[in-house]
């Protein structure tokens, strides 16, 4: 990620040179412990690196609610174990058009292999984060013969497409603290360290994928346990976005993606926490209000988003954002 500062934006500055995520070669176990004062932000980073496993662990203290991440493209690989310890925050990658939320106490694993876009974050707490980046082709190698949700967001990977284990988040078990904790009080010698270090990581991805595997068990409706219906469910998604200014009807998006319209709504339902137009009515607003801030006209996003009118595109902006358009942009 690095720096643009732009009205009402601040920016990420490459951490000790480098901020991503970068695997070291051979059996070394590096760690850096720095503290960086931003007009911005305030943190302080720990960062681990072992063979194929990188880590880095944040306490930030945001004093602007919105970032903006720029893409970087000299970055291995990686699928991210994330985990939220303080602190809120969205994420909106205008690579693939998606939305990421998380909050205190909450995990998820996630493969996105570019981010340009922006984020907004809490200013009035603690931002604390724990992240573990498996390099793609260690990850692949775990996953196989797994939890059924791990494949299937190997096979995401494996293709390059960008995806979650859920689109929800889980609550952070004791367990799981318990793993991170170890990691960051190791004290062994840098031979046993490196060993240690990676089996904590290792156990933490299986304790992130029981625990989702668990909850799609409980929660999920049947029509998602088939991996040919997810992938149906998310090409529906995808053609809503494409089609943003011109959503197809339910019976449309039914017949175009192959599958019945109860089957549709309910698994759309399960899987993105939000009906098929609830979500479309989010994604625009949320990506109205990106362009508006990058400087396009309220007429010019409306028609482009395919709202029937500047007033009802400004309707529908307030009720979302408890703020008009125009006093976004001013």
């Amino acid at each position: 990620m690095g720096i643009n500062v732009g009205k009402n934006y601040g920016a990420w500055k490459k951490v000790g040179g480098r901020f991503d995520s970068v695997p070291v070669q051979g059996g070394l176990v590096t760690e850096r412990k720095e503290t960086y004062n931003f007009s911005f932000s305030d943190a302080e980073l720990v960062q681990i690196n072992i063979p194929d496993i990188y880590i880095v662990y944040g306490d930030i203290l945001f004093k602007q609610e919105q970032m903006y991440f720029q893409p970087t493209y000299d970055v291995p690989d990686m699928i991210k174990l994330r985990f939220t310890l303080s602190g809120s925050g969205t994420i909106f990658n205008r690579v693939n058009r998606q939305q990421y939320s998380f909050g205190r106490n909450q995990q998820n694993i996630i493969y996105m292999p570019e981010l340009d876009g922006t984020g907004e974050y809490d200013t009035k707490q603690s931002y604390r984060f724990f992240e573990v980046h498996f390099a793609k082709e260690k990850f692949l190698q775990l996953s196989e013969n797994s939890t059924r949700s791990l494949q299937i967001l190997a096979d995401y990977a494996d293709r390059g497409q960008y995806a979650q284990i859920s689109e929800y988040n889980l609550p952070i078990t004791w367990a799981m603290q318990n793993c991170i904790n170890d990691i960051l009080n190791c004290n062994y010698a840098e031979g046993l360290k490196r060993i240690f270090i990676e089996s904590k990581c290792v156990e933490l991805l299986v304790l992130q994928a029981e625990a989702f595997e668990q909850a799609n068990a409980k929660n999920k409706p049947e029509t998602l346990h088939a991996t040919y219906e997810r992938d149906r469910l998310y090409y529906a998604r995808d053609y809503l976005i494409e089609h943003i200014d011109q959503p197809p009807t339910v019976n449309e998006l039914a017949k175009l993606c192959g599958l019945n319209e109860f089957k549709l709504k309910q698994g759309f339902k399960g899987l993105f926490d939000n009906s098929i137009f609830g979500y479309l009515s989010d994604y625009r607003l949320n990506y109205a209000r990106e362009m508006l801030l990058e400087g396009k006209s309220i007429k010019s996003v409306a028609y482009m988003l395919g709202y029937s009118s500047v007033p009802h595109f400004s309707n529908a902006f307030r009720k979302k954002f408890a703020v008009s358009p125009g006093r976004l942009k001013s």
